[in-house]
């Protein structure tokens, strides 16, 4: 049968992509469909139609699958941020474990078999609701003039108004309604991409879950530089709003004048406050459902500053990744992609010593205070790229590593730092991933060149979208027999 746009059909849900969108077939011809969750029969509207595929938006549930939900927000359709909200939590952490297996068994080459013995149950959320510490408001205008804030309708820069989102700290809602009351008093303008002119772009908003501190940063397209530090109209009033709510510790403006969709400017000006704001990540012991130990590190973030955006997850997965690497007080650790030094500075603790590279100056600075603020002095840390300063370090000057843990970017490993991993010939490598494709590709070549998987398990630092982490523990093979665990060698 040949589709055609705009076609009014019935089917059922029957799979779900990576991405989150439901899957139906009409005579073995699939749809997508946005918003459909697996076990919905739905009718849909074809809205673009391939050779082997077709896309449908969603017009009506006629019979909701058993795993769909009432939404916390009303706006989760057509905001690109909550892909499945309308999904159980449950089957939410089913489909991410799914995802990272299928993608461990279609990429990564893996027998299915295999990573039954090896996976272990998904780390999930008690309550996966406003845990981000971190929130990034576009600021612009409503068609009546009015200052409006809230998030990036899917796959456009059409601002959704919502200053209450689900997965952000209560505070935020107070903060956004200072800041447009403030605009609209003061007739100060939100920045026009099209134009390139207006004052206020963006709002940056974090908060330190054990320490209670809040930072707010206001992205200005604005000159540079003013030597009485009066960066905003009328400036005092604002700050004395903000600084009246409980826990605010910061406030800044940070500078950016160009014509990008890169968010955050270079230069940054405290106009209240401290530079920066302190949070904890405690060290959960793994073996007893996570259970807290006592064990904490303090760190410091600034507004540009990498830090995990769960800390209820995060403590979750570096306690997991500092079980993993099984350190026990002899062991030369190297922490690729260490950003501020969260997963090194865990590891520090135990380690003879610990080496991280990244490639971010800012992210290097915080952990150097980071360790300082700590005590924590058997931690170097380099400025750079992995695959550079990685196979430098180790071929020139002879640093090698006991355990190499790796927490890369979405691309993944680059080629040179497995290479050099695999010269080193490690006894264990720990793998931090936050894209399972890209996990499994690394895993496939490390796996076909002396190494074998002995844990991977998921860890849900995102709940109600369709991003997951994962952390997998290798060793070096004991016997060549254990290659058959993997499909086909990597040629």
């Amino acid at each position: 049968m040949v589709y055609e746009k705009n076609q009014l059909l019935t089917v059922e849900i029957i799979d779900m992509t990576t991405d989150g969108e439901g899957i139906g077939k009409i005579d073995g011809y699939p749809f997508f469909v946005k918003d459909a969750i697996i076990g919905d029969k739905a009718q849909i509207r074809v809205t673009r139609v391939k050779k082997n595929y077709a896309y449908g938006r969603l017009e009506k549930v006629l019979t909701p699958s058993s795993f769909r939900v009432e939404t916390k927000c009303p706006f989760h359709k057509r905001c690109g941020g909550c892909q499945i909200q309308a999904m159980s939590y449950e089957r939410q952490l089913q489909f991410k474990e799914s995802k990272v297996k299928n993608n461990l068994i279609r990429i990564g080459g893996f027998a299915p078999e295999f990573l039954d013995k090896v996976m272990e149950p998904i780390v999930g959320m008690g309550e996966p609701f406003h845990y981000r510490n971190k929130a990034l408001y576009p600021i612009g205008m409503d068609k009546e003039g009015n200052p409006v804030a809230g998030f990036y309708a899917g796959r456009t820069h059409s601002i959704i108004a919502n200053t209450d989102c689900s997965l952000g700290v209560k505070e935020n809602k107070e903060i956004l309604e200072i800041i447009l009351s403030y605009m609209k008093e003061n007739h100060i303008s939100a920045y026009d991409e099209a134009t390139g002119k207006g004052f206020i772009r963006h709002v940056l908003i974090r908060k330190g879950f054990q320490s209670g501190e809040i930072m707010v940063c206001l992205v200005i397209n604005s000159k540079i530089g003013k030597k009485n530090s009066t960066f905003l109209p009328n400036q005092d009033r604002l700050i004395g709003s903000l600084s009246n709510i409980k826990g605010m510790t910061s406030i800044s403006v940070s500078i950016n004048r160009e014509r990008t969709n890169v968010v955050m400017g270079k230069e940054v000006h405290t106009i209240w406050g401290k530079d920066s704001i302190k949070d904890i990540i405690y060290v959960r012991n793994v073996e007893n459902n996570f259970a807290a130990t006592g064990r904490g590190i303090t760190f410091s973030i600034s507004p540009l500053s990498f830090y995990q955006i769960n800390p209820v997850q995060t403590e979750k997965l570096y306690s997991l990744a500092l079980s993993y690497a099984g350190i026990t007080g002899k062991e030369v650790v190297w922490d690729l992609y260490c950003g501020i030094g969260t997963i090194s500075l865990f590891l520090a603790s135990n380690a003879k010593q610990v080496y991280g590279v990244e490639i971010v100056p800012q992210a290097i600075e915080d952990a150097k205070r980071n360790a300082a603020y700590n005590d924590i002095e058997n931690v170097q840390f380099f400025v750079g790229n992995a695959e550079e300063i990685f196979p430098e370090k180790y071929e020139k000057d002879g640093i090698r590593a006991d355990v190499v843990v790796v927490d890369p970017p979405r691309k993944g490993c680059d080629k040179a730092c497995l290479d050099t991993v695999l010269k080193m010939a490690s006894e264990r490598i720990v793998y931090v991933s936050c894209d399972s494709a890209t996990l499994a590709r690394d895993l496939r070549i490390l796996c076909a060149d002396g190494y074998e998987i002995e844990k991977v398990r998921t860890v849900d630092m995102f709940p109600m979208t369709v991003h997951t982490e994962a952390c997998v523990l290798l060793a070096k093979r004991k016997s060549i027999k254990e290659k058959s665990l993997v499909v086909e060698r990597v040629v």
